[in-house]
């Protein structure tokens, strides 16, 4: 793997240990939003890295949404970084959680829990899934209020879409007004999911993309296969697309 040069930006803290670092990556190739780098700090000539979706196009401005894992080999020490703190980021993106992977069709629904939010980020500053999609739903399934980050940027895309672009907050563990309370899939199941973003999941005009906890991909894979809906591959057309973190 051949690795670039980069240096801290920006850090935005959202809540404790669940921060985006923008790092100066000039030298990264161009790559699809979805796919992901690896990012590595080096400490007394020791490499630790990781790979991590980008939740911005390509530039040379990059952003990761990242949480603190307290066990972690390499999330303590992206935390500890500041401003002007160097690290380096791989020079190729890998992987194939991309809208060009993605069927085309009515509706396009964004599933994400915790950081699995990052590559929906990063495609929905670019123009291509608001001139291919008539709807786009954001769901992101987080424990707490304080964990939902991104929401000045998803409530502009309303402001500036309209219709054309829902966001469904889902906590899990707190209480709110503003979100539904539960996990995705039971949300799913019992319909409010559908009637909060006023779109329809169909087999006939969805395509979906799952990211984040395995568990949550496994039972929303499983809950889309009643309504007769399947991954999408390029010699057996289907619906669901699915980034597997960990």
């Amino acid at each position: 793997m051949k690795w670039t040069p980069s240096t801290v930006l920006r850090k935005k803290v959202w809540a404790e240990g669940l921060f985006t670092l923008t790092v100066s990556s000039p030298e990264v190739l161009p790559f699809h939003p979805g796919q992901f780098l690896h990012l590595a700090v080096v400490e007394d000539e020791e490499r630790t890295n990781r790979p991590y979706s980008v939740a911005s196009p390509h530039g040379d401005e990059l952003d990761f949404f990242v949480v603190l894992v307290e066990e972690g080999k390499l999330t303590p020490k992206l935390w500890a970084l500041d401003v002007g703190d160097a690290l380096e980021v791989s020079e190729k993106a890998t992987g194939s959680f991309t809208l060009e992977k993605t069927p085309d069709a009515k509706h396009l629904w964004l599933i994400a829990t915790g950081t699995g939010l990052a590559p929906y980020i990063a495609m929905l500053r670019t123009s291509e899934p608001w001139s291919r999609y008539e709807k786009i739903v954001v769901v992101h399934g987080v424990r707490h209020h304080t964990d939902l980050a991104y929401q000045d940027e998803l409530a502009a895309y309303r402001g500036t879409y309209g219709k054309q672009f829902e966001y469904v907050p889902v906590l899990s563990r707190d209480e709110s007004p503003d979100a539904l309370f539960g996990r995705i899939p039971q949300c799913m199941e019992s319909g409010t999911l559908e009637e909060t973003a006023d779109c329809e999941l169909s087999k006939n005009d969805s395509a979906v993309m799952l990211c984040g906890n395995p568990a949550m991909l496994d039972e929303m894979e499983s809950k889309l296969g009643n309504r007769e809906m399947v991954k999408h591959r390029k010699k057996k057309p289907g619906q669901i697309v699915i980034e597997r973190y960990w």
